[in-house]
């Protein structure tokens, strides 16, 4: 009963300066670093005792160094502790610092081992990660499409990157049957989180006219937002599909692009 009401006085401590809706992540990001120093003193014996959210929080400020020297070992150890435990993203985070070697001794398979078992847990970092490495044979043999389940379990979460993939997986076919519908589906779930690359294929799609009505004006906006980022293919395409296009629907697609951007790029069409 004391370690839980221990704990809980910590997490309130934790809490105190943020929304309720922050991570805990986010709440050691933005936490002072004197609060920080004693939250740790206070984390230690409730970790030793085997608490897993201790221990993935002592992780977490080893890690960045919040409240203490910043220590890629201590952080893996701890780690290590929640992950056997089933901390979904302990385990994930221990799965990329084995990776790269990163407070361990780099080991592919422990790497993968781990970021499986987070990603089976529902960590959407790691089944994005595990996504990519099924894609380009990174550790693993190739495989699209266990590429595309693990995407696809990331995706259905909100990941944007895995959302991209996604959708270049059906606009191509790579181990999905091509379906241009779906391959803008995902690229616009992607748009509307702010990713470019997704917002730039968007432009590509109804310019080309592969699986949706052709329009102008909507790709125009697409890489006009794209292209005012900096994206060089964007502005050649902005500036070649302006040839075929009248004053007025310029003037349209400008004020859509506008218009969406001020949205967050939510319900642009």
């Amino acid at each position: 009963m004391r370690t839980r009401i221990l704990i809980l006085t910590i997490l309130l401590l934790l809490f105190s300066s943020i929304t309720s809706a922050d991570s805990f992540e986010n709440s050691i990001e933005v936490y002072g670093a004197d609060k920080h120093s004693k939250i740790k003193e206070l984390l230690y014996p409730i970790a030793e005792e085997g608490n897993v959210i201790a221990q993935n929080l002592l992780g977490q400020m080893y890690f960045r160094g919040e409240g203490t020297t910043q220590d890629y070992s201590k952080a893996a150890k701890w780690f290590h502790l929640a992950a056997e435990q089933g901390d979904a993203y302990s385990q994930g985070k221990l799965g990329g610092m084995y990776g790269v070697g990163l407070g361990v001794t780099k080991d592919s398979k422990e790497s993968i081992k781990w970021l499986r078992l987070a990603a089976e847990n529902g960590e959407i970092s790691a089944q994005t990660v595990l996504g990519m490495s099924y894609l380009y044979g990174n550790d693993v043999s190739q495989d699209y499409h266990e590429a595309v389940k693990w995407h696809r379990l990331a995706a259905e979460q909100g990941a944007a990157i895995s959302q991209n993939t996604l959708g270049s997986a059906y606009l191509y076919g790579v181990g999905v049957t091509q379906d241009y519908q779906e391959a803008a589906k995902w690229y616009r779930l992607a748009a509307e989180q702010g990713d470019t690359l997704s917002q730039y294929k968007l432009g590509l799609l109804y310019l080309n006219v592969q699986g949706i009505i052709q329009d102008y004006i909507r790709a125009y906006m697409w890489f006009d937002l794209v292209a005012n980022k900096g994206h060089m293919n964007a502005r050649k395409d902005r500036a070649w599909i302006a040839t075929e296009m009248t004053v007025s629907q310029i003037i349209n697609a400008q004020e859509m692009a506008r218009v969406c951007e001020r949205k967050s790029f939510k319900s642009c069409e």
